[in-house]
């Protein structure tokens, strides 16, 4: 016997079936307009499925270094696919996971040792703080304190939430995360001061100083110089405090070299990467760590283990895609892009240089930011953001501003042409305000 059932009528557009069945991140679901369908990627284009195209000016968060559905990407991913999908990476192992992390320490800074895959940037964070914790406890000298930056960023998982800037993203699960001392970010004008409270937080009961080197990325595109976090580094090993690079946003080739640590002095001991890691193509997350740190949990002692994995550690199909994002990446035409895209920055920095309705221009390599001037303070909730979204996408460009912070952070493959047609909208808007 069945029972009767009410008819369910579903929308029509794919929009609306989304906004049935679907919540999307970082959006108040009651008042955002419905999404807009993708049907297709191409390069730096996003093709809608009403014909609209898209610029891709922030790669899909900051996650597409070469373009969308690049073939030698799909070509790898499909070849891998017929060959070994997932397998248990506890006991066992595959040649797309040794050989990523072997070439991955080669192209690293100095001192990296070791690679132990996660899933994205904020268990790579996760699994960083976990093994600064657990070093010291395996040597029974245990320290419990994390120093980070005022404004971080680290993920939203519970221990990358701890080490971020405290902000109404985390103020919900404020009584929930561990106490964290916070450095102010060493910007123009800070770093003395930075460096003073630096040397009274910086102690031998301190397990580790984490940062997003140069760039903090949804703090709002903050930028500071290399010689600082030099000697916050320095002053930090001397209590022998763990040093800790979130280049999750930073890395593969944003800050115009490989890693933003390259342009450092001292080297983290920790390292967190993820986002373009595999060009975009599927969630990946790496941490890397010194020798040092490896032998610290080798031991007859189970104990000394560190217990921590995922359903999808290694993921052969993203650890071969992430093998083909490099080969892309490390291929000459690519750096070339990398400098061209730096310089057609620099250049168009120095039109908007004086426009009344921007300040605080700054720039890394293949990364732009500047602050919309409308007479409130910088703040992820300006009423600007909205006003210069919209703008810009109605013209055909995709960027996401962080409040009044507008910024550039393109996939390599974009051509000039196309960011010349983004700096005319750009300019367009300013125009407008």
């Amino acid at each position: 016997m069945s029972l009767p059932t009410t008819p369910v009528s579903l929308p029509e557009s794919l929009p609306e079936r989304d906004h049935t069945v679907v919540w999307h991140p970082f959006t108040q679901m009651q008042t955002a307009p419905l999404p807009i369908p993708i049907v297709r990627g191409d390069g730096s284009v996003l093709h809608a499925a009403d014909g609209t195209t898209y610029l891709d000016m922030i790669s899909s968060w900051w996650v597409n270094l070469h373009g969308h559905a690049h073939p030698a990407i799909a070509r790898r991913l499909a070849e891998q696919a017929h060959t070994l999908e997932h397998v248990i990476f506890a006991g066992f192992t595959h040649q797309p996971a040794v050989e990523l992390a072997e070439r991955l320490l080669t192209i690293l800074p100095d001192k990296q040792a070791k690679v132990f895959y996660s899933d994205n940037g904020s268990t790579a964070v996760e699994v960083a703080l976990k093994m600064a914790f657990q070093y010291w406890y395996n040597r029974n000298q245990p320290r419990r304190k994390v120093i980070a930056l005022t404004d971080a960023y680290h993920g939203d998982t519970f221990g990358a939430m701890a080490v971020g800037g405290r902000s109404a993203f985390s103020a919900p699960f404020a009584p929930f995360l561990f106490d964290v001392d916070y450095l102010p970010t060493p910007v123009a004008g800070q770093e003395e001061e930075t460096l003073a409270l630096a040397r009274q937080l910086f102690t031998s009961d301190v397990a580790a100083f984490i940062v997003e080197p140069l760039v903090q990325g949804s703090g709002g595109m903050i930028m500071y110089e290399p010689a600082l976090l030099d000697e916050l580094f320095r002053l930090a090993r001397e209590q022998g405090i763990l040093l800790i690079a979130d280049e999750v946003m930073t890395g593969f080739g944003r800050t115009g070299k490989l890693f933003a640590s390259h342009y450092l002095t001292e080297k983290a001991d920790l390292m967190c990467l993820s986002k373009g890691l595999t060009g975009g193509t599927m969630a990946l997350g790496v941490t890397t760590c010194t020798q040092a740190i490896y032998d610290a949990f080798l031991s007859d002692d189970r104990m000394k283990t560190l217990f921590h994995g995922h359903s999808f550690t290694a993921n052969p199909l993203a650890c071969s895609v992430a093998l083909a994002s490099m080969d892309l990446l490390l291929a000459d035409e690519t750096q070339q892009a990398i400098q061209r895209i730096s310089a057609n920055h620099s250049r168009f920095a120095e039109t908007i240089a004086g426009h009344p309705r921007v300040s605080s221009i700054r720039q890394r390599g293949t990364l732009l930011a500047f602050d919309l001037n409308v007479g409130e303070q910088t703040s992820y909730f300006n009423h600007i953001r909205d006003h210069a979204y919209q703008f810009l996408l109605d013209r055909g460009v995709l960027m996401r501003p962080l409040g009044n912070v507008l910024y550039l952070m393109p996939p390599y493959c974009t051509t000039d042409e196309q960011l010349a047609y983004v700096h005319e909208q750009i300019m367009a808007l300013l125009n407008s305000l």
